[in-house]
């Protein structure tokens, strides 16, 4: 029995030490140092919000440049020594009517996208498959009703603990593992305060509200680690939550299902917020 338990957990550590073995900067989505961007975009809702986003900053550039040429120019034109003798009218009905009109056309612009991509972020029409997210004082479980039932709780690695490569703060024991391109439901809630899953290269953040079911999805498009954190204010240990989602091939999924079936069916090693506390080094 031992020897096909561990033949059987053989594959999927294969395939992870596999994944993990690539450069960490083609692989994880987490901050950088300096980062003043997006991380890069691992799904299709986040590339269409990384769309948007360069969108609206070409908008509000050109904003700003026509109204610092428009005060350039009134700062040249009509300056004391140029125009000793300023005019007396105080109304121009063709003026007031652009200056009312342009920002109404340039916000009908940035609708048009703006909701187009709200409801494409709202829910998946048609999933492949459904996780389930619930919020705690300060871990996260997660359930995988489509593969067994299982469950399981994600808590905080201590800084001991860590692998080389782990970021700080961000990973996590027990890491959501999903296949590649799949289209995935994740349906949350909470069992105490409201949290906020959030993973930025996928872009997700949704609220986890107690006693209410609250949807997203999401489609990984490539291998890797994707990071998040609890994005709504939750307590005293709100920053010592994180989120680490791994997206492995279909295969590689299968089997680690398989090993997760066995591994979760025992009793989850639970951890105290308080040496939560004490690993993070507060």
């Amino acid at each position: 029995m031992v020897r096909q338990s561990m033949a059987a957990a053989l594959p999927v550590a294969a395939a992870l030490v596999s994944v993990a073995a690539l450069p960490m900067a083609a692989l994880a989505g987490q901050p950088e140092p300096w980062q003043i961007w997006h991380q890069d975009p691992a799904s299709p809702v986040m590339d269409q919000i990384e769309s948007l986003h360069g969108f609206l900053v070409w908008i509000s550039t050109a904003i700003v440049l026509l109204v610092m040429a428009l005060l350039g120019y009134v700062m040249w034109r009509f300056n004391e020594k140029r125009n000793p003798v300023p005019a007396r009218f105080s109304h121009n009905q063709l003026l007031e009517f652009g200056w009312t009109a342009i920002p109404v056309v340039i916000l009908v612009i940035i609708a048009i996208p703006s909701f187009k991509l709200l409801y494409f972020m709202d829910r998946a029409q048609e999933a492949d498959m459904t996780i389930k997210v619930t919020g705690h004082q300060w871990y996260w479980s997660y359930e995988y009703p489509d593969n067994g039932g299982f469950a399981f709780d994600s808590f905080m690695k201590y800084p001991d603990d860590l692998e080389p490569g782990e970021p700080r703060l961000l990973a996590v024991d027990n890491e959501v593992v999903l296949p590649v391109g799949t289209t995935v439901r994740v349906i949350m809630t909470s069992q105490d305060v409201i949290h906020s899953w959030a993973v930025p290269a996928l872009g997700v953040k949704t609220d986890n509200v107690p006693g209410r079911l609250t949807e997203t999805w999401l489609r990984i498009e490539r291998p890797g680690v994707y990071y998040g954190q609890c994005s709504e204010l939750c307590g005293v240990n709100h920053g010592f939550m994180p989120i680490a989602v791994r997206g492995v091939s279909a295969e590689d999924f299968e089997q680690w299902v398989v090993e997760a079936q066995e591994q979760f069916a025992k009793a989850p090693d639970v951890k105290t917020p308080t040496r939560l506390a004490q690993a993070a080094g507060n």
